[in-house]
C-alpha cells in the first residue's frame, strides 16, 4: 500500500468511528482495526493503525504485512518488538477475515463489500485517573461496545446479541479480561510511549491568529478568524462581542493538520453592521497557559489582511477541506453500496467469533 493511500485511510477511520480528540490535559493510546470483506474498495482488506494522542505511531496492513514504526521515537523499541507486533498483526488479519464472514452470516449477506471496524484504547489524565474503551462497528454503524463500568459487552444491533451473550458468559468473560488489559497493560504501554516520545508529544506551539470581515449585505458582515500553526491539536476558538458576549459560530471547519505537525481551524460568525459594537476572536490553547489570546477585528479589514497567513496556509486549508469532504463522500457511497439490497435477519451462531488479539 502506498503512503498516500494510508494517509487517506486514517481520517476515514476516524470519521467512521466518530471518535473525538482528547482533552489537552490527558494522553491516550488508541488502535483502529479495519477489515474489508473483499478487495476492490480502495482499502486493504485489513489494517491496524496505532495512535498516541493524535500522533500515528504504528501501522500494519495486509499489503505490506509488516508492523512499521511511524515516528522516530517508536524505533527505540527495537527489532524484536516490531517482529512480535508483525506476527500479532498477521494473526489479527486472519481473525478479521473470520469476523467479517461471521458478521455477514448474521446479516444474511453472501456478497458485496462490507466493513468491520474496531477501536480500543486507554486514556491517562494528569490527575492520575484512567479510562478505557472498546467499540465495534459494522458497515459504519455501531455494532457493540464494552461497558467498562460493569465489564460486559452491550449490543447495539440485534445481530450482535449472539456475540455479546457468549463473550459475557461465565466461560468467556471477555469483557472482564479486556477491562483488565485496558486498565493495566494498555496504561503501562501508554506511559512507555509518553516517556519515549515526550519531546514530540508534549511540545507546545502557540497559535497565530488572523481576522477579517466581509460585508454580506447592508445589515450583515461575516467575520472570519483563522487560527493556525498550533500544537497540540485541542483548541477553543470563539467570536466575542464587546469582549464579553459569545457569538454563536456561523461556520467552523474541522481542525486540519499541516505537514509540519501543527494544526489550523477557521471560525466564522455573522454580525450586524453596528459601529458601536466591537468584535474579537478569542483563542484558548495549552501553549498559552491560563491566558486567552484575543485579536480585535478592525472595521477596515473587509478582506483577508495583507500581512495575513501565507498562500500556502490558505491553500493547505482548502486542500484539507476538499480531502475530508472527498473521504466522507467516498465512504458514504461505499456504505450505501453495501446496504443496497440489505436484508437484516436474526441467525443462529453457526460460526464462532474470536476477539482481536490483545496487544500493546
Amino acid at each position: 500500500m502506498t503512503a498516500g493511500r494510508m494517509k487517506m485511510m486514517t481520517p476515514l477511520i476516524l470519521i467512521i468511528l466518530g471518535v473525538s480528540g482528547v482533552e489537552c490535559d490527558s494522553h491516550s493510546l488508541r488502535y483502529y482495526y479495519t477489515g474489508v470483506s473483499s478487495p476492490g474498495s480502495g482499502l486493504p482488506v485489513f489494517s491496524s493503525v496505532g495512535y498516541v494522542d493524535d500522533k500515528e505511531i504504528s501501522n500494519y496492513n495486509s499489503d505490506t504485512r509488516q508492523y512499521l514504526p511511524k515516528t522516530e521515537w517508536m524505533k527505540k523499541l527495537g527489532s524484536d518488538y516490531w517482529e512480535e507486533e508483525t506476527q500479532l498483526g498477521r494473526g489479527n488479519e486472519a481473525v478479521s477475515k473470520h469476523n467479517i464472514e461471521t458478521a455477514m452470516s448474521r446479516f444474511n449477506q453472501t456478497g458485496g463489500i462490507h466493513i468491520v471496524q474496531e477501536m480500543y484504547g486507554c486514556e491517562l489524565r494528569d490527575d492520575g485517573t484512567t479510562e478505557g474503551y472498546n467499540h465495534h462497528r459494522y458497515d459504519g454503524r455501531e455494532f457493540m461496545s464494552l461497558d467498562t463500568q460493569n465489564g460486559i459487552y452491550i449490543p447495539t444491533m440485534n445481530e450482535a446479541q449472539i456475540t455479546t451473550q457468549r463473550w459475557n458468559s461465565p466461560e468467556e468473560r471477555q469483557g472482564e479480561r479486556y477491562n483488565n488489559y485496558l486498565e493495566n497493560e494498555c496504561i503501562e504501554w501508554l506511559k512507555k510511549h509518553i516517556n519515549n516520545g515526550r519531546e514530540d508529544l508534549e511540545k507546545r506551539v502557540p497559535p497565530e491568529v488572523k481576522v477579517w470581515g466581509h460585508r454580506q449585505s447592508d445589515d450583515v458582515t461575516r467575520l472570519q478568524c483563522l487560527v493556525y500553526g498550533f500544537h497540540p491539536r485541542p483548541v477553543d476558538v470563539k467570536w466575542m462581542r464587546n469582549g464579553t458576549d459569545h457569538i454563536p459560530s456561523y461556520e467552523m471547519t474541522p481542525i486540519l493538520p499541516h505537514p509540519d505537525g501543527t494544526y489550523q481551524i477557521r471560525v466564522s460568525a455573522e454580525v450586524p453592521n453596528k459601529e458601536e459594537d466591537s468584535y474579537s476572536c478569542h483563542v484558548e490553547h495549552s501553549s498559552l497557559g491560563e491566558e486567552t489570546l484575543s485579536v480585535i477585528w478592525d472595521l477596515s479589514l473587509s478582506d483577508p489582511p495583507s500581512n495575513g497567513p501565507s498562500v500556502g496556509v490558505i491553500v493547505g486549508a482548502a486542500i484539507g477541506v476538499i480531502v475530508v469532504l472527498a473521504i466522507i463522500i467516498a465512504i458514504v457511497l461505499l456504505i450505501k453500496k453495501t446496504r443496497a439490497g440489505y436484508k437484516s435477519t436474526n441467525t443462529s451462531d453457526t460460526t464462532s467469533d474470536n476477539s482481536n488479539a490483545e496487544k500493546a
